[in-house]
């Protein structure tokens, strides 16, 4: 009598993801194993569940997109979190690189200017019972200076140049990941370490990304 559980297309669809996205350059362990206990289709609308394992970003209304999970594993690998910190999102899309960041981090602070997208969002969190997340809507080109300071702050919408009220809401030793630059052939994707004396920045390759836009959407 075989009493082995059948393995089922989805995870099989899962391993194949993530073995992408390790393939990609996400050697982290803990990275893998965060994103790997994240079910990804619950972020995706249901006109591209049958997509929802492959390592493309998707549409998720607004104008906005879940992102390539390749690039959610790079970005949380460069943040290099652990249990006691204290982290930044801004913009949380379908919350599917916060439900990853929730995994890794103390508590994460989490900020939409789309209404509906946060609403969302905040469904998914309790759906998967994701209590350290705090997520407001507001602007946040501004950050969230009530919370600040921050171990790590990472954006996933693209900055014309490194927003100085972010690195100000910085800890010192804190590391901010972020796209750079509004044209979608000339973005980069930045890590900067905040020290005494200013920061330091390194280069972590090209992306795409939306647009960092002021202000907050009406419903």
């Amino acid at each position: 009598m075989n009493t082995e559980t059948p393995i089922s297309d989805s995870d099989t669809a899962k391993a194949r993801l993530i073995l992408e996205v390790r393939q990609g350059g996400v050697t982290d362990d803990t990275v893998l194993r965060a994103m790997e206990s994240i079910p990804r289709p619950l972020f995706v609308p249901q006109a591209f569940q049958e997509r929802s394992f492959e390592n493309v970003a998707l549409p998720i209304g607004r104008h906005q997109t879940v992102s390539q999970p390749v690039v959610v594993g790079l970005m949380t690998q460069a943040l290099d979190l652990n249990d006691r910190m204290k982290v930044l999102e801004i913009g949380t899309g379908s919350g599917y690189q916060a439900a990853i960041l929730s995994k890794l981090c103390r508590r994460l602070y989490t900020m939409e200017r789309h209404p509906p997208l946060l609403e969302e969002a905040e469904a998914r969190f309790r759906e998967l019972r994701l209590t350290n997340v705090t997520a407001v809507l507001a602007d946040g080109s501004m950050g969230w200076k009530e919370q600040a300071p921050f171990d790590r702050i990472m954006l996933t919408a693209a900055a014309l140049d490194i927003p100085a009220q972010l690195v100000d809401q910085l800890a010192i030793g804190g590391i901010m990941v972020l796209p750079v630059g509004l044209d979608d052939s000339d973005q980069r994707l930045v890590k900067l370490t905040k020290t005494e004396d200013g920061a330091e920045t390194e280069d972590l390759g090209g992306v795409r990304f939306v647009p960092l836009l002021p202000g907050v959407e009406p419903e």
